[in-house]
């Protein structure tokens, strides 16, 4: 089942303070369920007197509405209607031009103040005769349309002192208006024919209201003379406090009849009605006034018949006043229609102050639909917290996105690092696998490695006896036939002594490494000192049939140039030592060295 929505509309008036709980059941009218009146005596710039009245009666009554309109005197209010050119559809020169209407009419600076406007058509027909060219004439109508705007703007500190109190307490304010446009939209909504022109005579506290109903037009002005006005008078006649001048006037006061009638026995009574009649001939001369400002500068129609309202309006024979002074019809205004009054609310309670109660209709009205004048006064920092409120949805939808999209995100490279770390997992065991390998490649080429060293040696050992064969062939082949080597001897870089024990040198008496064979035909070998590991000359020694030193280095030593194995004479081959023939043979010794073109390891 739909739930029931309330709202609490609050109406503060000049002197009073009204409450009204209105219900609004789904497809039905609305409401009253609760409503509260107290009297409210404020001072300039004191708030406490509201606010304690305020919870008093909230607690008291026990309303339970979490939503609350509200409405404020029109005496705290500037309010101007203002024809405007043909601007219809630019929006912002509407704009600008109030914005300029208001700091004309407004006192005080635009950031104290709340202001609002509302576009208003008006369309009107001109009639005019014309006359033809056979002498008759004919009515021709021009049909005009233009726009007017009301404005209307309030100090900014009237309507927090209020709303900051009631937000206080937990409740939300949905609008904030002046009582004029409150009780228009209730008229409008009732009692008013879209065709007619009427007027409406809000008789407050401290002051008085005026409304013109012309059609869908609206004209509104503040008077200042109210239902207190008469009471500060009768206090000041009879030298009593005003709230004794104000109970007494409840008791006796009435508005005297004009012409001659028969005055009351009480001369309380019949004091008090002459000063409220001049209190109501005063307010009647402003209300002609308004009356010819709205026909002559707005171009409105005569009001066909006054509506009164407000607390003022319940004095005695007022209705007859204003009927004498104005040759007006007069009644009242009762909005009681537009809505349904729940069966426990005290009826009589609510009869006594029915002319004050019609501002509250018209704010509940608010509710249900859409009113003639729509003006919203809400203080800029409730504005904002409204729109804010608005946009907290966005909000929350932009944050639980922004946090999806992070969960993602975040989903995501967790899911990317563990595929990563799973990637990683496999090469560390593919590495390990590898290392291993390569491990085991390591081993097997060191292996390789040895065993070719182990093969290397004997390889070179072999390779040495097959170059020591091809040196023995060289030198056989260099050696000429008048000369034969008694030994051959390998040496290191010096050259040994005699004796074969020289530092440093080497003697090899076997050049094949111990095979056995010769190193030349007819030769000899000596033993092989332990410290020789490389071969870089050969000795030579034997004895030649060659009977000069100088004849043996030409036709043996210059017979190594060009060869494999040794070095020419320029390289380092010589003839060490030379010994003449002796007389007993023919034949000379020698020792040559000759130095190999390669080293020969041992």
């Amino acid at each position: 089942m739909p739930k029931e929505n309330t709202v609490l509309t609050i109406d503060i008036g000049g002197g009073s303070l009204k409450m009204a709980e209105f219900v609004f059941p789904p497809g039905g009218a609305v409401m009253l369920r609760k409503f509260a009146f107290r009297k409210l005596e404020e001072q300039e710039g004191d708030n406490s007197a509201f606010a304690q009245a305020y919870h008093e009666m909230i607690e008291h009554n026990h309303f339970s509405a979490k939503e609350v309109r509200l409405s404020l005197s029109g005496q705290s209010s500037f309010s101007r209607l203002s024809k405007l050119p043909a601007l219809l559809g630019n929006k912002n020169a509407i704009a600008r031009i109030m914005e300029y209407e208001a700091r004309q009419t407004v006192p005080y600076a635009m950031s104290e103040v709340v202001w609002d406007y509302q576009l208003i058509r008006h369309a009107w027909s001109d009639k005019h005769s014309e006359t033809q060219e056979d002498g008759s004439t004919i009515e021709i109508a021009e049909d005009h349309e233009e726009y007017e705007a009301l404005f209307v703007a309030v100090k900014n500190d009237q309507i927090v002192r209020y709303t900051d109190v009631i937000e206080d307490s937990g409740k939300k304010i949905l609008s904030v208006e002046i009582a004029p446009v409150a009780l228009f939209n209730a008229a409008k909504g009732t009692q008013l024919r879209d065709d007619e022109c009427a007027l409406i005579l809000n008789i407050g506290g401290r002051g008085s209201s005026l409304m013109i109903a012309d059609q869908n037009r609206v004209f509104i002005r503040p008077i200042p003379i109210g239902g207190d006005t008469v009471t500060q008078q009768v206090a000041k006649e009879f030298g009593i406090g005003f709230p004794e001048a104000e109970d007494l006037k409840h008791r006796h006061g009435f508005v005297a009849l004009g012409g001659a009638y028969e005055e009351p026995e009480s001369e309380v009574a019949a004091t008090i009605s002459k000063i409220a009649r001049n209190v109501m001939t005063r307010l009647h001369g402003e209300v002609n006034r308004s009356i010819n400002v709205w026909r002559a500068q707005h171009g409105g129609h005569q009001p066909g018949r006054v509506l009164l309202a407000g607390g003022g309006s319940k004095m005695l024979y007022i209705t007859d006043f204003f009927y004498e002074k104005l040759r007006l019809p007069v009644e009242y205004l009762n909005t009681f229609a537009a809505i349904t009054i729940e069966e426990s609310i005290n009826k009589e309670a609510l009869q006594a102050i029915a002319p004050m109660f019609q501002e509250m209709i018209g704010l509940s009205l608010r509710s249900v639909t859409q009113c003639p004048i729509d003006i919203s006064l809400i203080p800029t920092s409730i504005r904002n917290q409204v729109e804010l409120n608005h946009k907290k949805p966005y909000f929350y939808v932009s944050a639980f996105s922004l946090i999806l999209c992070l969960v993602i995100f975040a989903f995501g490279v967790n899911k990317r690092l563990n595929f990563d770390k799973q990637r990683v997992e496999r090469v560390k065991i593919e590495v390990e696998k590898t290392n291993v390998k390569v491990k085991e490649v390591d081993g097997l080429a060191g292996k390789l490695n040895s065993a070719k060293n182990a093969f290397e040696e004997p390889m070179q050992f072999l390779a040495a006896r097959g170059k020591w064969t091809e040196m023995l062939a060289e030198l056989e082949q260099k050696m000429p036939d008048t000369m034969w080597f008694a030994s051959l001897e390998g040496v290191g870089d010096e050259v040994a002594s005699e004796d074969g024990q020289g530092g440093g040198s080497s003697g090899v008496g076997n050049p094949f490494g111990g095979s056995g064979e010769p190193a030349a035909t007819g030769a000899t070998t000596s033993a092989l000192p332990i410290n020789i590991t490389e071969v870089k000359q050969l000795r030579l020694t034997g004895y030649t049939l060659i009977m000069g030193e100088n004849l043996l280095e030409e036709r043996f030593l210059k017979q190594l140039k060009g060869s494999k194995f040794f070095e020419d004479v320029e390289g380092g081959s010589s003839l060490v030592k030379f010994t003449p023939e002796t007389d007993t043979l023919n034949l000379s010794s020698f020792e040559i060295l000759v130095k190999l073109k390669e080293s020969i390891k041992k």
